[in-house]
């Protein structure tokens, strides 16, 4: 089935459209649609339960409550399922985090169902019983009130004035914070600052070469290029002075051929900025010209200059992301953990963009995706380096360089905002009020925002 947002819309609460299929008859699909209320709240709630009806063969259950939002006409949709916990009929299922709107769209006084069921493995869930409740009620957190008869109406029906519930569900915690958003920090002022640092090791092979990665091509924009154009031009757009750090490392710099791990690419150690994406790509290339490329793969220099600017800022009113761009194998991981284990304290994300095909193993374990990064022992305290290979997208993409552009902004940038929110969180900032700042809509809309 296909079809427009406008007709999901304009038919109301609910939309139905015929599946085309195999079939003449293939089925309907309906969609629900409602307004999304501006609630930036959400709720950690807990449960446990006692003496819940037994449903196994050996005189136990295996326990999960499910959640239902009550929509505009009166029918339920499933927001939440517990974990199942097995055999047992006191369970006390884990704490969880969801949005106020996911359960009654902002309105405290929404009737919200909740159903418990004995969870069998061939799906054949069986009923234990259900009650009603509502956010005003939950908010309230543990009480008397709290405390919800499990009803199960075939049951009651059967067994008449015998029966009295089917156990007891209780509510035993609710804590409900505000959540912001990137925009919101944006919104109300909080800067983005970008430094690009750029990889002038001689493995990049000899810029006056077609098959270097630094091959300056009139026709073509060469990999360090299509990556400081693509993430920079979403980037500027979040900065009001348009005014960027380059930096290089790895290179022998004129006139004495000292080698340098951290160097202006413009030329001015005392002021390293250039004007816009265009200023950054002209000294990029001015300097292609006049270094030589040679090593080694350095990288915590360049953290640790931007980690020096973002420590003196750290009231949420600035935040600083590095973009490495380099070719390859690193040669001081010991003291780059070191750097980003200190770092991730800091309102600074670090961006690694892998050109070229090298063995980028390194890099993956400094994108503490799956393992925090750690250093001497101490772990970092959150998440703040991305990585990702070039060459995951210039095959797909057939090479055509605005197709490349997008579809490496997009996934350099994914992790920006969630990681700009755990810093901003984990020192307990909140956003100000929004200024009056124009945002085009290509940044808006490039850039993830992500609501937690």
């Amino acid at each position: 089935m296909e079809c427009s947002l406008g007709e999901i819309v304009s038919a109301g609460s609910k939309f139905l459209k015929r599946l085309s299929g195999p079939k003449k008859d293939s089925g309907t699909i309906i969609v629900g649609a409602e307004e999304q209320s501006s609630c930036k709240e959400q709720a950690t709630l807990q449960f446990c339960a006692h003496k819940l009806d037994k449903k196994d063969f050996f005189g136990k259950s295996d326990p999960f409550l499910t959640f239902y939002k009550t929509n505009e006409d009166g029918s339920y949709t499933v927001v939440h399922r517990t974990e199942v916990i097995k055999k047992t009929l006191n369970p006390t299922w884990k704490p969880f985090v969801i949005p106020v709107r996911s359960l009654c769209n902002g309105d405290y006084d929404r009737t919200i169902k909740i159903e418990c069921y004995d969870w069998d493995a061939d799906g054949g869930h069986d009923f234990i019983g259900e009650f009603m409740t509502n956010m005003r009620e939950l908010s309230r957190g543990p009480s008397q009130q709290n405390v919800f008869e499990c009803i199960n109406a075939k049951k009651a029906a059967k067994k008449g004035s015998k029966y009295r519930n089917s156990g007891t569900v209780e509510l035993m915690s609710c804590r409900i914070e505000k959540v912001y958003s990137f925009l919101d920090y944006v919104r109300g002022g909080t800067q983005l600052h970008c430094t690009f640092a750029v990889d002038f090791t001689a493995s990049n092979g000899d810029p006056k070469s077609p098959s270097s990665l630094h091959y300056v091509n009139p026709y073509r924009p060469n990999p360090y290029s299509n990556a400081l154009r693509a993430v920079g031009n979403i980037i500027q757009d979040y900065d009001t002075d348009k005014l960027f750090p380059v930096l290089g490392f790895g290179a022998r710099l004129p006139p004495d051929g000292v080698v340098s791990h951290e160097f202006a690419l413009n030329g001015n150690p005392n002021n390293p900025y250039c004007q816009g994406i265009e200023g950054v790509l002209d000294s990029y290339h001015k300097a292609i010209q006049s270094v030589q490329l040679y090593g080694p793969t350095n990288f915590a220099p360049c953290i640790n200059h931007v980690a020096k600017f973002a420590s003196q800022k750290r009231d949420g009113n600035d935040y600083f992301i590095l973009l490495i761009i380099t070719d390859g194998i690193i040669t001081d991981m010991p003291q780059t953990c070191e750097a980003i284990v200190n770092a991730a304290s800091l309102p600074l994300s670090i961006i690694i963009i892998g050109v070229g095909d090298a063995d980028f193993e390194a890099m993956d374990i400094l994108d503490g995706d799956d393992v925090r990064l750690s250093s001497r022992g101490r772990y970092a305290e959150r998440d703040i380096v991305q990585f990702v290979p070039m060459r995951d997208f210039t095959g797909r993409a057939g090479d055509n360089p605005a197709t490349i552009q997008a579809m490496l902004a997009k996934e350099v940038l994914e992790e920006i905002p969630d990681q700009f929110l755990s810093y901003m969180k984990s020192r307990n900032i909140k956003p100000k009020p929004p200024l009056q700042r124009q945002l085009t809509i290509s940044s808006v809309t490039s850039l993830p925002i992500t609501e937690q």
